[in-house]
């Protein structure tokens, strides 16, 4: 199977499983837990004491929300 063909047809099964999630409610209760699982963790407080600390030393004046994400997104992924 060519490359270009098993990325479509992932993108089709990623499709179809989130329409089915979407449609059972499943797709809202992981979301949710997820989001309960990433406070209980310290993930939120962390991400939000590092935005913080970048607004911090570059002053509020200097600093965009596209500049935080930029910087955030990265840590948030673990990357």
């Amino acid at each position: 199977m060519e490359l270009q063909e098993r990325k479509q047809r992932d993108a089709q099964m990623r499709a179809s499983i989130n329409q089915k999630l979407v449609e059972s409610g499943e797709r809202e209760r992981l979301m949710e837990l997820l989001r309960t699982r990433l406070i209980e963790c310290g993930w939120r407080d962390q991400l939000k004491a590092y935005c913080k600390e970048i607004v911090r030393q570059k002053g509020l004046e200097h600093v965009t929300v596209d500049d935080l994400v930029n910087e955030i997104t990265p840590k948030g992924r673990g990357e």
